[in-house]
């Protein structure tokens, strides 16, 4: 059974770049449920059916599965909601790997930080760019996102302030 452990969090600045080692433009949308999400992601030239529990918090039940580009066109074009588009960096600092992804789109401006953990109260390094945790805000979820951009968010010019180097 997949059980998925991660923290996220707001990144400030552009310091964590010099340390990224790979990106991946993605784009993903959901198939819907009220018990989980479903979403279809392409990642570079790879498709992926995930399957995630709709709970706010660190630790969520989580099912990946590879499925053919084409099947992933299809259902991205024909069976989903509104897509997410996003760059994903690839962010190792002490043999830990941080997820940043930079949103585009109607979130653009808003830059995350997560990293899996092998249990809720791991430790992990806190690199100076990383800002204020965000685990449980439902808002910072992806599906979140995708029906509430953060484009229409009230206190967006806050949390862009939140966002400056330090």
């Amino acid at each position: 059974m997949g059980i998925e452990i991660e923290r996220k969090f707001l990144v400030r600045g552009d310091a964590w770049r010099h340390q990224a080692r790979a990106q991946v433009r993605m784009r993903q949308a959901y198939l819907g449920g009220d018990r989980c999400s479903v979403r279809v992601r392409i990642e570079g030239d790879r498709a992926l059916l995930n399957i995630k529990s709709r709970t706010t918090g660190i630790v969520r039940r989580e099912f990946e599965y590879p499925i053919p580009r084409l099947d992933a066109d299809v259902l991205l074009g024909e069976l989903a909601g509104p897509a997410l588009d996003k760059v994903r960096h690839h962010v190792p600092v002490d043999g830990w790997l941080f997820e940043v992804d930079e949103f585009l789109g109607d979130n653009a401006g808003l830059v995350v930080a997560e990293v899996e953990l092998p249990a809720a109260d791991a430790d992990f390094p806190r690199p100076p760019w990383l800002g204020r945790e965000v685990s449980m805000d439902r808002r910072y979820l992806n599906l979140a996102l995708v029906e509430t951009p953060f484009a229409q968010w009230s206190d967006r010019a806050d949390i862009l302030e939140e966002l400056k180097p330090c």
